[in-house]
């Protein structure tokens, strides 16, 4: 479907790659639970801004890649798939932080968007992930529309996720934080998805 390949994988992915906790998840949780749904409204945008960044670099470089040498998107490929079963293993291996709680003085919006944003641009695996994810469910004719559908694809259902734990699931995620099993079985879920989703789609490209 819009000449994705393994189209039900690409938005099973990206979903799985939401549910993981990360430095985004708590800043959003962070800014809702201490100022409310604007102050966490205005940290998905700035999570999804920043991740936009890195998406546009990593298509750029990818359609340049696709046009000039298909063998070595094949190989980008291979370091997909790769790289996917390195983060499940991570998650598997990892150590789950607490969400912190603390009280915090009323922030403006503005703030939060900055912070989330901060978060996102600082973190250099960003555009990594972005480069080896998307080849994976690509092939070296695939268009440049295609790779924008891609990027509306994750944008859409980022957004779609991460207002539903500003709307409900704040508390309820807050809580589970909370209790050390509960983030520890969610993580070594997510990675053993990972890496089924690793092995699978290498056998594809063989």
């Amino acid at each position: 479907m819009f000449d994705i390949q393994n189209y039900g994988s690409f938005i099973a992915a990206i979903m799985i790659f939401q549910l993981i906790p990360g430095p985004a998840t708590f800043a959003i949780l962070n800014a809702t639970s201490k100022n409310g749904l604007s102050a966490g409204f205005a940290a998905v945008v700035g999570t999804l801004l920043g991740d936009l960044c890195f998406m546009v670099a990593a298509v750029v470089g990818l359609a340049a890649i696709m046009q000039a040498n298909p063998i070595i998107f094949q190989g980008l490929q291979w370091f997909g798939a790769g790289y996917l079963l390195w983060m499940g293993f991570q998650l598997i291996s990892t150590k789950v932080q607490s969400l912190s709680t603390r009280p915090e003085p009323v922030k403006s919006a503005w703030v939060y968007f900055r912070q989330a944003f901060a978060v996102c641009m600082t973190n250099p695996k960003a555009v990594l992930f972005f480069v080896a994810f998307f080849p994976l469910f690509l092939h070296p004719e695939s268009s440049r529309l295609t790779l924008l559908i891609m990027m509306l694809h994750v944008t859409i259902l980022s957004f779609l996720y991460q207002a539903g734990l500003v709307l409900i699931g704040n508390q309820i995620s807050i809580r589970l934080k909370s209790v050390p099993s509960a983030g520890k079985i969610a993580s070594r879920v997510a990675g053993g998805a990972l890496i089924c989703f690793a092995v699978k789609l290498a056998i594809h490209n063989l």
